[in-house]
């Protein structure tokens, strides 16, 4: 029997040509909610999926009787029960390494952006309304030479802080790792507790994955901890932070400012006060958003699903699971 893979995020020709040869293939590039019906009778007979942001449930285990293994086109695999596959037996992949560079661009680009109020100011050159030089009402605050503190110090957080240390002369400071000596001497980092590393940061980046432990990590009381002049970045996921507690924090002044590419609801909702504080710099989740990046992503997705419906190791495993189903 040759064995079927739901995909449901659009791939190139040549990655769905490379799937095809070996297996067969459903192509919903546009599903949009896991409860789709075309999704679900796909769902049935499909031994590997292919895609990224549906929620996979236990539920929706339960209906694919025949499943192997899932290569999410993500780094986070948040939306995933590890556990649960795990004791089902079905491998789950993700795609790290690849986005690295790409979202340590949007975190440094989010943290320029803010510093230097740029959105606040190209809307001002848009609308027609720049007549005269800028007052100091207006004006911006440095970043070079500022101390930059990283709340996660994995892959990412460690491209953002190497962008701050070697590109702009910024003290760097880490939380929420284990201690990073190769990181500390190549960039002068300094480990610190949470609570230290807000009181003492000018600019606060977080870039944790979400899981239990970090689930609303910051909130009110981190917020007050915070300099008023700081700066908060989150690039992680949107629900590391209490967004509740961030609007109130930022409408008191304290942090100063914030850049943002993540938020607890996506799309971000039109009642969200979020889409119109002029303090805020709101990206639509365009961390690895760049041609180069996702091409790269889905093809590391192909190249898990391929190995792992052939028996061989993937790439990038997240979990660990006994031989597939024959």
């Amino acid at each position: 029997m040759t064995k079927r893979i739901l995909v449901y995020r659009p791939l190139s020709e040549d990655q769905l040509a490379r799937l095809e040869r070996d297996f067969r293939v459903d192509y919903l590039p546009k599903i949009d909610s896991a409860e789709d019906p075309a999704f679900l009778d796909a769902l049935v007979n499909a031994h590997g999926l292919v895609g990224a942001s549906l929620p996979i449930t236990p539920a929706l285990l339960d209906r694919a009787p025949n499943l192997e293994a899932i290569a999410s086109i993500s780094v986070g695999y948040d939306n995933y029960p590890v556990d649960e596959l795990t004791r089902r037996g079905i491998l789950l992949c993700n795609t790290p390494d690849v986005l690295t560079e790409t979202t340590a661009d949007t975190g440094f680009l989010l943290i320029m952006c803010a510093a230097r109020r740029a959105i606040e100011l190209a809307g001002m050159v848009q609308r027609g309304e720049w007549h005269e030089s800028i007052g100091k009402e207006w004006f911006g605050t440095d970043v070079h030479g500022k101390t930059l503190g990283m709340v996660g110090f994995g892959r990412i957080g460690a491209a953002i802080a190497r962008r701050g240390a070697l590109g702009f002369g910024m003290r760097v400071l880490y939380s929420n790792a284990s201690p990073k000596p190769e990181l500390e001497a190549e960039l002068g980092a300094q480990h610190r507790d949470l609570d230290a590393l807000l009181a003492e940061a000018d600019i606060v980046c977080v870039t944790v994955p979400l899981n239990a432990d970090t689930h609303h990590l910051i909130g009110a009381r981190e917020f007050a901890l915070m300099k008023p002049s700081a700066i908060f970045v989150n690039v992680a996921r949107g629900k590391v932070v209490d967004e509740a507690a961030l609007i109130e924090a930022l409408r008191a002044g304290t942090p100063h400012a914030a850049g943002l590419d993540v938020f607890e609801r996506e799309p971000l909702p039109e009642t969200s006060p979020l889409r119109h504080m002029p303090n805020v710099v709101a990206l639509p989740h365009i961390g690895s958003a760049t041609h180069e990046t996702r091409t790269a992503m889905a093809d590391r997705a192909v190249a898990n699903i391929l190995a792992a419906l052939n028996g061989e190791q993937p790439p990038s495993p997240v979990n660990e699971v006994g031989p597939t189903h024959s």
